[in-house]
């Protein structure tokens, strides 16, 4: 496997008064692609530059294969960093700018022009080698920074929200392409984003940050599934949340008194005792919406009044408030050509029913 492992232990950094990393530790595989996410000012992109070398921890330390490289500086860690604002020199080629690297360690000019072709070819840049970056579009020119940063042969890449400059559409083409350059080079990559889709849709890994602590580490699945706290189930995807005292507990299965939807199962073998507060979370699209009572092996049911339909193509979002004053968020697919018609419009009486299954406990404070 090539790349590198990464530990990260017990780093903390502050900034003044402010505190951007909070003993934060973390274990990165080898030829692991691992994302760093959470919102602006959680300490992400603190850790990436610790982590290349760029900022020095005030506690901790961070080794690379098992080496420690706490204080090194960046050249001497054999990491490479793809910012978000390219840092491509203007007046140089394409070539030129990928070629740099090597200038400066005076590698011969047969061998340069060898390893810029190859490098250009991986992120399909080989037609454009003789313009300027501003002749290229956004998207080509974070290739060309990508192939700058992977001509040295790191063994790992930092990428620094890479694509947060680009439009929508080009982000998720360039994800795409990022994704399957991990793929053919197999290095780490660290890749740090506040967009909850782009680390769901490439990575082995999320961390998942807030307020300079690592709230979660685990797969896109168990971090979507299985969130392991409120702020989590919030901040991957949209969610629903449920809140009130376990009036009993059978086994796994816990009766919730539900604010503003009544007595709500739970299945989960989160320990919750009689009494105690609890927090519960279900994902939209795991609740069913109908204008009929749903059978019975529906185990929980709840009525409401359908406050906001938004048709978007693939699917409808149903904003529904229940007869006790809750907000439920339900996803509909249109899996089938008649299912694109609706038959549950604004305002109508519907029916929610979920699986106690689907539901998770995120929080409990003891009564």
């Amino acid at each position: 496997m090539k790349g590198s492992d990464v530990a990260v232990s017990s780093v903390s950094k502050s900034f003044g008064a402010f505190a951007a990393l909070k003993d934060v530790s973390l274990e990165i595989q080898k030829g692991e692609f691992f994302s760093l996410l959470g919102p602006s000012g959680c300490g992400k992109t603190t850790l990436l530059r610790v982590i290349a070398g760029f900022e020095d921890p005030d506690a901790g330390s961070v080794k690379i294969d098992g080496a420690e490289v706490t204080g090194l500086s960046p050249d001497k860690r054999h990491c490479n960093t793809v910012f978000q604002s390219y840092a491509l020199f203007p007046h140089l080629t394409v070539f030129e700018n990928v070629a740099f690297p090597l200038r400066i360690k005076k590698t011969p000019a047969r061998l340069v022009k060898e390893l810029v072709f190859k490098h250009l070819s991986l992120v399909q840049l080989e037609a454009h080698a003789n313009k300027k970056p501003s002749q290229l579009s956004g998207g080509q020119k974070q290739r060309v920074a990508i192939a700058r940063a992977l001509i040295n042969e790191p063994s790992v890449l930092l990428l620094d929200e890479p694509l947060s400059a680009l439009d929508a559409k080009l982000r998720q083409h360039m994800l795409m392409e990022l994704d399957a350059i991990h793929d053919k080079v197999g290095i780490t990559f660290i890749y740090v984003t506040h967009d909850q889709q782009e680390a769901l849709s490439v990575s082995d890994r999320i961390a998942v940050m807030n307020a300079g602590l690592v709230l979660q580490v685990g797969s896109p699945q168990q971090i979507y599934e299985n969130p392991a706290s409120e702020f989590v189930a919030r901040f991957i995807g949209e969610t629903n949340i449920f809140q009130g005292p376990v009036l009993s507990r059978h086994g796994t299965l816990t009766t919730l008194e539900a604010e503003g939807c009544g007595t709500i199962l739970v299945d989960d073998e989160t320990i919750a005792n009689v009494g105690d507060r609890i927090t519960a979370t279900i994902r939209p699209e795991k609740i069913r919406i109908s204008n009929e009572i749903p059978a019975a092996d529906n185990i929980n049911i709840v009525r409401g009044i359908v406050e906001e339909p938004v048709y978007s193509g693939f699917q409808t979002k149903y904003i529904v408030r229940t007869e006790g004053g809750a907000r439920l968020t339900i996803f509909r697919q249109h899996a089938a050509w008649s299912e694109g018609i609706p038959d549950i419009e604004w305002k109508d009486k519907v029916y929610l029913s979920f699986s106690a299954r689907d539901l998770v406990i995120v929080e409990r404070d003891k009564g």
